[in-house]
């Protein structure tokens, strides 16, 4: 049977289609509504009640990961001390630090090995300690501290197992070069900037 240019099959597959199409319709509305009451219920109920100390820790942990990997490739995959431009500003260029972080006291005689060893590990427990005890609220102090304890445990992994600190990314203005760092670095670094951000806070409060 034919009705307007269209068959008794045409009519049925528009038929199957349009069933089709309100079915979908109905199930994705429903998937948006299951995400609506669930992000609801993630920030309202969820995240009330985890434990921060555990995303700190983890976050650390993390970056202590990244920091080993980035190092181990760059040990693997750079000649030593030979720089590759990737911008006009930054090279890839692998060192061997002695001593702390942007090669501080990297030219003594061998006993800053165990003497920045011994501090990191220090700072380490010390910091440990203290993010045991901050309350919910100090959360930007939070993150500075994990930032700095991954810093910390990455370096110490690689004087305690290497001797030296492998260091690969190399900033550089014309003719000055910054000294060497790398991920733990970096992390020290932006953990510390978090301690005077939170210090400047911390009055206003009071």
């Amino acid at each position: 049977m034919r009705l307007c240019g269209l068959t008794a099959r045409n009519v049925s597959g528009v038929g199957i289609a349009v069933k089709t199409w309100g079915s979908t319709n109905i199930t994705l509305r429903y998937a948006v509504d299951v995400l609506k009451i669930s992000m609801v219920l993630v920030k309202y109920v969820i995240m009330p009640r985890v434990n921060r100390l555990a995303l700190w820790f983890s976050v650390a942990l993390a970056l202590v990961v990244v920091d080993q990997v980035t190092k181990a490739w760059a040990s693997a995959a750079l000649v030593y001390a030979e720089p590759n431009q990737v911008f006009s500003w930054l090279n890839i260029a692998l060192h061997h630090n002695e001593g702390a972080a942007f090669s501080f006291l990297s030219d003594a005689g061998g006993w800053q090995r165990y003497f920045f060893t011994g501090i990191a590990v220090g700072v380490s427990i010390i910091i440990t300690v203290w993010m045991t005890r901050l309350k919910p609220e100090e959360y930007v102090l939070g993150w500075a501290l994990a930032l700095v304890l991954s810093g910390a445990v990455g370096n110490v992994i690689d004087r305690i197992l290497l001797g030296y600190v492998v260091d690969f990314i190399s900033v550089h203005w014309q003719h000055w070069y910054f000294p060497t760092f790398n991920i733990a670095d970096s992390c020290i670094t932006l953990g510390a900037i978090g301690l005077l951000v939170d210090g400047f806070k911390s009055p206003s409060k009071s």
